[in-house]
């Protein structure tokens, strides 16, 4: 396996906490499960420290810890990149973009009110990545993803019970302003979107 599979592979298992924040990496373990020499588990291991999901101490690499303080950070970040990423998304939008964001739509609305965490992440994940695409802006959207995945992450891992009804409200509110082309709706949506992920983080502290 080569170091970009590798290192694509293990973002993910630290994205949805395969890989618990905070454990250190068994890089002769990991080594033998990828049927590869060290060298590029290494490789991989460097690209994923760069980008911060991963920390290395020594010789030794250990998946990074999430804090309140590094969550606001991205918020802040996210709350004048998204915000325009919206819109870019509501005019440059494709038919078929358009029509995948209304079939999330319907799944979100589907969505049973049992359902988990992780069901619930997964969709606001679709719902962020068609935006990012559609705004067809490949630099923009890349930072976006990668900052994301941070965050999504971080609701992965926190204790607190996250409720359809109030989590998606905003995200359904941006599909129709979108739909219906409604930049005013759109910039509302989306700040009050970002508000409450920073007042549920504040309330953290």
């Amino acid at each position: 396996m080569d170091p970009a599979k590798i290192y694509e592979d293990l973002k993910e298992k630290i994205i949805w906490l395969d890989l618990a924040p905070g454990s250190t990496l068994n890089q002769a373990e990991l080594a033998e499960s990828y049927g590869v020499s060290r060298n590029p588990l290494t490789i991989a291991l460097t690209r994923l420290d760069a980008e911060e999901w991963v920390v290395r101490h020594g010789t030794h690499f250990v998946v990074s810890s999430l804090t309140l303080d590094r969550m606001r950070e991205i918020t802040e970040i996210r709350s004048v990149l998204e915000a325009q990423a919206n819109l870019w998304a509501m005019h440059r939008m494709t038919e078929s973009g358009l029509q995948e964001l209304r079939a999330l739509g319907n799944a979100i609305k589907k969505l049973s009110p049992h359902a988990t965490k992780k069901e619930m992440v997964q969709l606001d994940f679709r719902f962020h990545r068609i935006i990012y695409r559609e705004a067809h802006n490949q630099q923009m959207a890349q930072l976006l993803e990668r900052l994301l995945n941070h965050y999504l992450r971080f609701w992965l891992a926190s204790p607190r019970e996250i409720k359809k009804e109030t989590f998606f409200s905003e995200t359904l509110e941006m599909i129709r302003a979108i739909e219906a082309k409604d930049e005013i709706s759109l910039r509302a949506a989306t700040a009050a979107h970002i508000k409450l992920s920073m007042d549920k983080i504040m309330g953290m502290s």
